[in-house]
């Protein structure tokens, strides 16, 4: 029986992954219409967004039912039991499907999560063609790996009581060090020289072979470099440095996951100002979600990591839905957040009460 290919795309937060599987499958639909995707989605958080953006695409591999989305906390950490039974669900499927797309959340080891395609109920019927792995060109070559990480990195140097590199930092390079291509994003924001910077970079981190392409908005991956890597990931473990190799697991205590709901906003403008002057004066490390605006039958698709916010009206509301907004604020983990304090402070700022 031929195997089925699954690309594992990772990458830190704010990255670009939701974007580059939209495209992948849009292309898909045109390049290669025999092909039958299927997408399992995981996010760090309650409330699935990229679910969502991805369902508004509008082919038959995005449509509500046919994406899985793993909810519960990072894939890595809940491979038995959230993953496996996700992948014998998709392999139950009639038609199978030609190939399997994975997103991990921004916080997610890959690592441990091409582990359990060695496994005997998957390794018989299913391979890793690739783990594609996104890194933030604007963050690389400001000297930081995601958003804002100068102002990061500052108040970590600043702590005397801290003596190990910043968890982001250490997490970012693993995505990096499993990955059989590396894609920079957001190039269409940075000159020749950024460019070069961030490049240089990343090679410090790359394994050997392993290249790195560059993409934007305008200029997006192709296809025929995304799928066909035949890796075979599964059985290249070796190759692929983890600092938790020995054995040791990750936390995600460093991380706090804020989901906020709220009605129609009603000053368009008035809150997108405010969303920009709480990204500025708060460490907030991405927001994603959507908005409903009063008077407007399209929801607003709204991503935003460090300062840099992209908004765009991905499709109407049905007659039926309700006109809810919801914001996914992932944060630095604190006092304030663990009190509750900091989503108090958030939703006056943005006047969500």
């Amino acid at each position: 029986m031929e195997k089925i290919y699954a690309t594992i795309v990772t990458g830190f937060l704010g990255a670009g992954k939701t974007s580059l599987i939209e495209q992948l499958i849009k292309r898909a639909s045109i390049e290669a219409p025999n092909n039958r995707f299927a997408l399992m989605i995981n996010e760090f958080g309650a409330c699935g967004i990229d679910k969502e953006i991805l369902q508004a695409c509008g082919l038959n591999s995005c449509a509500r039912g046919e994406i899985i989305e793993l909810a519960n906390g990072c894939i890595c950490c809940t491979v038995a039991d959230d993953f496996l039974p996700a992948m014998e669900k998709i392999l139950r499927r009639k038609p199978q499907p030609t190939h399997i797309v994975i997103e991990t959340s921004g916080l997610a080891l890959p690592k441990p999560l091409v582990k359990a395609f060695a496994w005997p109920d998957i390794e018989n019927r299913v391979t890793v063609d690739g783990v594609i792995a996104l890194a933030d060109g604007v963050a690389l070559a400001a000297g930081g790996v995601v958003g804002d990480e100068k102002a990061l990195q500052a108040q970590r140097e600043a702590d005397q009581a801290l003596d190990h590199e910043s968890p982001i930092e250490e997490l970012f390079e693993e995505q990096i060090a499993c990955a059989d291509l590396v894609v920079l994003t957001k190039c269409d924001l940075l000159s020749s020289a950024e460019r070069a910077r961030a490049k240089a970079r990343l090679q410090s981190w790359l394994r050997a072979g392993v290249g790195i392409v560059e993409s934007s908005l305008e200029k997006p991956v192709p296809n025929s470099l995304l799928l066909g890597l035949q890796a075979g990931a599964e059985h290249d473990l070796a190759s692929r440095h983890s600092h938790h190799d020995e054995g040791d697991e990750h936390e995600h205590d460093d991380f706090r996951t804020i989901t906020m709901r709220f009605g129609e906003v009603e000053n368009h403008a008035l809150f997108h100002q405010r969303l920009q002057q709480a990204l500025a004066e708060h460490s907030l490390l991405r927001v994603k979600g959507f908005l409903a605006h009063s008077g407007k039958p399209m929801r607003e698709c709204v991503q935003a990591v460090g300062t840099r916010v992209v908004k765009r009206f991905d499709r109407p509301f049905a007659s039926d839905e309700a006109r809810t907004s919801v914001l996914v604020v992932i944060t630095q983990n604190n006092k304030e957040s663990e009190e509750g304090l900091f989503e108090s402070k958030l939703r006056a700022k943005l006047a969500l009460d």
